[in-house]
């Protein structure tokens, strides 16, 4: 079955919201065996809405549209799918109940332009949407599907994951396609790819290389008659991959975030940690606490910023005026202090040239990490692209690293 996602709007268009759907819609098929082949992006315009309908129609078996299913005048997936079939809206008597019920379950009554919300074609079925007011639709015709969900996420979602995703589960298929995504960090994106070079040939299951912001991504994916034979194939290029790049390497799979890893390791074997930042103005503390429940192992965090900062939370002025505030030996000082002034097990310290100008006579984009767990310190050096939000982030994604690597090697 080759699939065509249609995603309506002319905010979308103008940027003023990102197509956060798609992605979604295009996460979930492989799991169903459809293979996406197009996405497209259409205003609300109905001759071009038409006119991409129509494209879509001929050339996939598939059509999701997401968006255009408002009571509004500028809504009009409704009647571009009408017009593209043509056939002609009529108003369902039992929609229109449903939506007057809707309304008054908020002590409202229903205003007169929603009822375009509760118009149907013949070849359309409604499908149920408990939260708004723009019911799906659901179009078979001539060996195909069409499928319209609401714009909203949380409506589109639900409607995916309850009313349209089980009914294409249930008709007949190809088989199913799975992907496993294996993290790695300290690789550059080419010399992954000159490793596994040799795999990258394979027909299924393949093997795709991505750079991310936390490292360099493989991603595998098999299709086959079923689920099983699908992760065999894929365990058995996983395990040939991990012998290649080394295990040590390979940080996580599929959702794992790094600080997700390191809260995690932190937490079974006990330990606390604390940070003192300068470049990173708090971003490593800041990622640290987007999980949930680090509050058990995170005690806390120091934007040390300026010189003096740093002086106040226990870094000697000497090593700043002999090394500069960019240097190992600050940033392993700031560890210290993070450790110690915080009564943590473990201090992180980070410092390092944001940019533009250069500082201490070090260049834009270099930083100083350094660890210190009580029993011993580690320092490592970092350059990266010489723009202030990508040293911050990469530096921040460096450290969590260099952490998860200390972490491995406490027994």
């Amino acid at each position: 079955m080759k699939a065509e996602i249609i995603s309506i709007g002319t905010e979308i268009l103008l940027g003023e919201i990102t197509d956060t759907n798609a992605s979604y819609i295009a996460s979930e098929l492989p799991a169903l065996g459809i293979d996406l082949y197009w996405v497209t992006q259409v205003g609300d315009n109905l001759g071009r809405l038409v006119e991409a309908l129509k494209r879509a129609w001929e050339r996939s078996d598939l059509i999701i549209c997401t968006g255009g299913l408002g009571p509004t005048d500028d809504d009009l997936t409704r009647e571009a799918i009408a017009e593209m079939l043509g056939e002609e809206l009529r108003v369902d008597p039992e929609l229109v109940e449903w939506l007057r019920g809707f309304f008054a379950r908020f002590g409202y009554e229903m205003p007169p332009s929603n009822i375009k919300q509760a118009t149907l074609i013949p070849s359309a079925r409604a499908i149920p949407n408990p939260r708004g007011t723009a019911p799906g639709w659901w179009v078979e015709r001539e060996g195909k599907l069409l499928i319209a969900m609401p714009g909203p996420p949380s409506e589109m979602q639900r409607m995916w994951e309850k009313e349209v995703s089980p009914r294409l589960r249930e008709r007949p298929g190809e088989g199913v396609i799975i992907s496993r995504t294996l993290k790695t960090f300290g690789y550059a994106e080419a010399s992954v790819g000159e490793m596994v070079s040799h795999l990258a040939s394979s027909a299924n299951p393949t093997l795709g290389v991505y750079a991310k912001p936390d490292g360099i991504h493989l991603r595998i994916t098999a299709k086959a008659t079923d689920d099983e034979e699908a992760r065999k194939m894929i365990r058995e290029m996983e395990t040939e991959v991990r012998s290649i790049l080394g295990g040590d390497s390979i940080w996580g799979v599929d959702a794992d975030t790094l600080e997700g890893i390191v809260g995690e390791m932190l937490a079974q074997r006990g330990l606390t940690l604390a940070t003192m930042e300068s470049c990173t103005g708090g971003l490593l503390a800041a990622t640290l606490t987007d999980v949930p429940g680090s509050s058990a192992y995170f005690k806390g965090g120091l934007v040390a910023y300026s010189n003096e900062m740093k002086i106040a939370w226990g870094v000697d002025p000497r090593l700043i005026a002999e090394h500069g505030a960019v240097s190992p030996e600050v940033a392993e000082a700031m560890a210290e202090a993070a450790r110690t002034r915080l009564g943590a097990d473990i201090g992180v310290g980070i410092t390092g040239v944001a940019g533009p100008e250069p500082l201490d006579g070090k260049i834009p984009g270099t930083a100083y990490i350094s660890i210190d767990d009580g029993r011993s310190k580690r320092t490592v050096s970092g350059t990266y692209p010489p723009r202030r939000p990508e040293v911050k982030r990469r530096a921040t994604v460096h450290a969590l690293f260099e952490l998860r690597r200390t972490l491995l090697n406490l027994r």
